[in-house]
């Protein structure tokens, strides 16, 4: 197979001065290969367990030691850092909290770069801005890779089903390799276009995610607030024009559905911090191209509130929790 692939490059000729992408592209032909992995929180873990479900030997990493058990004892092969995954693995996955963490994981000193092979292909699945992807995306490029950028969205019930939603930013040639990965996870891969489009459409996506999640959870305390029970209400919504997703799937208020976050005391899930996070990013573009985003710039700041208020480790359904205490308290100060 090596030696098919290798020859490969001399046929097909070459689509770019640095990277030859039909030579990425054959290796959709080695199905079963080794795929890296970087990153097991709460996303990447059921991510590269349905890697492994489907068949697909993992080399993973985690700056977290203790992450990496469960799917140690699952088979996967664990290294110490990033870079030791590219020197044994040429399509790696990465899923990361933050840019910063982005940058490092694929440019610091133990990177993914250091030990690159030529043709290898980078899925980036971390929601970060669409400028440090065209950055990564240049960088794989002068060392003879491809990098995608492919967020998700489904939270962590849909990662572990594998019925993750895809948004895919890169070259369209590379676009069949990837997606033979990104269908072990996920139940719908999306081409964007060129690298940062997938980020452009995540950040979009969240945006409204977390106006719809703000909306939902004031909904819901104004109608408990006037004598409705909470789950006849999520029905009613449910059966009418102000379902979402939100209100039909991902419930804020504790006790109208099962496997929720809410349910759980808001843990797991998609923290309040993460949601802060993209917001900002959805902030950043917003400003960089004068574009009135005004309810998602009140939603940037009260998530950013409820950071600073304790909630940051909790699901950003929180917002439920969050306003229940602030008109607790507003209730409290008038009775002084």
């Amino acid at each position: 197979m090596a030696a098919v692939l290798r020859g490969s490059r001399f046929l097909v000729g070459r689509c770019s001065k640095h990277v030859d992408f039909a030579f990425v592209s054959a290796r959709s032909m080695a199905s079963k290969t080794p795929v890296g992995f970087v990153g097991l929180g709460n996303m990447g873990n059921p991510m590269a367990k349905n890697l492994l479900n489907h068949g697909y030997p993992v080399i993973a990493t985690d700056v977290f030691p203790e992450s990496c058990k469960e799917l140690q004892e699952l088979g996967a092969q664990i290294v110490d850092n990033p870079g030791e995954v590219a020197d044994k693995a040429d399509r790696i996955i990465t899923m990361l909290p933050s840019s910063p963490n982005v940058i490092d994981v694929y440019t610091g000193p133990n990177g993914i770069l250091k030990k690159i092979k030529k043709g290898s292909l980078l899925i980036d699945s971390s929601t970060i801005d669409p400028s440090v992807s065209k950055e990564m995306a240049a960088a794989a490029e002068k060392m003879g890779a491809v990098f995608m950028d492919a967020p998700v969205s489904g939270g962590v019930g849909a990662a572990s089903s594998g019925k993750l939603t895809f948004m895919v930013g890169g070259a369209e040639a590379e676009f069949t390799a990837a997606k033979e990965l990104l269908t072990c996870m996920g139940a719908n891969v999306v081409y964007c276009g060129q690298v940062g489009t997938g980020q452009a459409a995540k950040i979009c996506n969240n945006m409204l995610l977390a106006i719809g999640m703000i909306g939902t959870s004031e909904t819901m305390n104004l109608g408990i607030r006037l004598g409705l029970d909470p789950k006849l209400l999520a029905k009613i919504l449910n059966m009418s024009s102000g379902r979402c997703w939100s209100s039909d799937t991902y419930n804020p208020v504790p006790g109208v559905m099962e496997g929720v976050p809410s349910g759980n005391n808001y843990q797991g899930g998609f923290g309040t911090q993460l949601m802060a996070k993209d917001l900002g990013l959805a902030q950043n573009t917003a400003t960089n191209t004068k574009t009135p985003v005004p309810l998602g710039s009140l939603a940037h700041q009260m998530y950013r509130m409820m950071c600073a208020r304790g909630y940051a480790n909790k699901d950003f359904s929180s917002v439920f929790q969050f306003l229940r205490e602030e008109e607790e308290e507003e209730g409290q100060g008038q009775g002084q």
